[in-house]
């Protein structure tokens, strides 16, 4: 559809064309900036330390050209005040009509409009009232802005005072992206601590000496998961192919390689619900190492959390939904089995069949959907009773061999295997294994877990003959681990919806009946 300005929208268009007519281009290619608005700051700030410790004369003027964008205009007579903000940080510009000219003066004043890009060269300097400004030579119009930015004002989200830009609603905070960063400098540091997370994350398992590799985005097997696929199609190839829900088989496969420790940090497509913590395409951890199981993936866990936080945000201890949360060592540790009869009052062991363990439940009042198989029974109960009081870091470990088909057995317990997940404010974090490398076994998995999903009409991943092979040459004994990079992302900035911490989460098209969540 063809843009249709409204009036606000017209009269910038108008002073887009006074510009061009007196020979100024509003969007010119070339720019000489030699500092951003911080690294002009500091060596003000720097010269000023300088120069009131020596004797000597006083430094020369500090002389910046810097860029970015008007967030503030106070004119005047013959001295205009305005702000400029970039990336880094926001300065005041103190623009006078005898140091710039009366033409350019006159521009700045008639055709310039908050959110314009401007690059001004001038002096580092104290106005009277001693605040840094740019004392202004010369101003150069970057880009002129004919939309303006939502103005900002502070809302109520998930319970939060935010401040943010005045879009109609949340969504549209999602939809426009690019004005929602514009506009709030408090969404911009959500995402660059994302990427400080990131960073934090290859620094720790590269410092513990994990290779980073990358493995197919497009498979002709998925697998890895019990979720539902994104299906595509290769032309040339003309062959099916998935969009990974899960490195996890691939990533095995190189420790058959003779690679003893390896991790992957990527996106997974799983074509389900959304939800306030699943979106359509995540970020995921995963990592795999030779000769350990999972004790050592759980310490690995603790300290890995602990060395994230103290990177992003310089502690161990963080806030999330009101509670102070400690991420440093030890963690708590509790058995699945003890956990559930201690929150539930059942112990599922004794009730070892479908029919028998929802009779229990069902005389406890809690409502169930119809013939659900008998691990899935017990995650109800782990997420009814148990999840929610896990506020504090909590390993949860040995869970039912019936949904962990790639889990070693507990020594001595064919019913549970080596599995735990971590929680961490009622939610859950990561998941992981001792896993399985006896390929006969893993095979009789394989069929097990399809039969059971096929009763259920659920999803669970085709067998992988091939990743069974790669076993068959022989696998080391190993544990792999799986973290939501967009979840820690959550905790770290105190974020409770998953949608706050993507770029740009999916969102159904406009005008449709509201998306189902699960």
């Amino acid at each position: 559809m063809t843009w249709q300005p409204n009036k606000l929208e017209r009269e910038r268009l108008d002073k887009l064309e006074r510009l061009q007519q007196n020979g100024i281009d509003p969007f010119p290619g070339a720019v000489a900036r030699t500092h951003t608005i911080e690294q002009a700051v500091a060596a003000f700030k720097v010269q000023e330390e300088n120069t009131a410790a020596s004797s000597a004369d006083p430094a020369a003027p500090l002389m910046v050209s810097v860029c970015g964008r008007i967030r503030s205009i106070r004119t005047g007579g013959k001295v205009c005040f305005a702000d400029l903000e970039d990336g880094t940080g926001r300065v005041q510009l103190f623009i006078r009509v005898d140091a710039v000219g009366e033409a350019r003066y006159e521009m700045f004043r008639r055709d310039l409009d908050l959110f314009d890009y401007l690059q001004v060269d001038g002096q580092m300097m104290r106005t009277r009232s001693g605040e840094i400004s740019v004392g202004v030579n010369q101003l150069k119009v970057l880009a002129k802005s004919l939309s303006p930015l939502p103005v900002v004002k502070t809302a109520e989200v998930d319970g939060q005072t935010v401040t943010y830009g005045a879009f109609s609603d949340t969504e549209e905070r999602f939809r426009q992206r690019y004005a929602d960063l514009a506009s709030n400098a408090e969404v911009r540091e959500i995402f660059r601590k994302r990427a400080r997370t990131a960073s934090a994350v290859r620094e720790f398992l590269d410092g513990e000496g994990f290779l980073e590799v990358e493995t197919p985005i497009l498979q002709p097997i998925y697998g890895g998961a019990a979720a539902r696929p994104f299906t595509t199609f290769h032309n040339q190839l003309n062959q099916s192919l998935f969009l990974r829900i899960s490195f996890e088989l691939y990533l095995k496969r190189l420790l058959v390689g003779m690679y003893d420790s390896v991790y992957e940090i990527g996106r997974d497509f799983r074509n389900e619900g959304v939800s306030f913590k699943h979106n359509p395409e995540f970020t995921m951890l995963e990592w795999y190492k030779a000769y350990v199981d999972y004790t050592y993936s759980m310490t690995l866990c603790e300290r890995l959390l602990s060395f994230v936080a103290q990177k992003v945000n310089g502690s161990t201890q963080i806030s999330y939904d009101g509670n102070l949360i400690e991420l440093a060592p030890p963690w708590r540790r509790w058995r699945l089995r003890d956990a559930i009869r201690e929150m539930s009052g059942i112990d599922y062991v004794e009730h070892p069949t479908a029919e028998q363990l929802e009779k229990a439940m069902r005389e406890k009042g809690i409502e169930l959907p119809p013939e659900l198989p008998w691990g899935k029974l017990i995650e109800k109960l782990l997420g009814d009773f148990v999840e929610p009081t896990l506020i504090q870091p909590t390993i949860i470990y040995d869970y039912p061999r019936d949904i962990s088909p790639f889990a070693k057995s507990v020594p001595g317990d064919p019913m549970h295997v080596q599995r735990f997940e971590f929680y961490i404010s009622g939610m859950e974090m990561g998941n992981a294994f001792t896993e399985l490398n006896d390929p006969l076994d893993q095979e009789q998995r394989f069929v097990e877990i399809n039969k059971l999903f096929a009763e259920q009409e659920d999803d669970a991943a085709p067998l992988d003959e091939d990743y069974l092979r790669a076993m068959r040459y022989g696998m080391p004994p190993n544990s792999g681990v799986g973290i939501g990079i967009d979840r820690l992302v959550m905790l770290l900035t105190d974020r409770h919806s998953i949608r706050e911490v993507l770029l740009y989460p999916h969102l159904r098209d406009k005008g449709r009946d509201e998306e189902t969540e699960g």
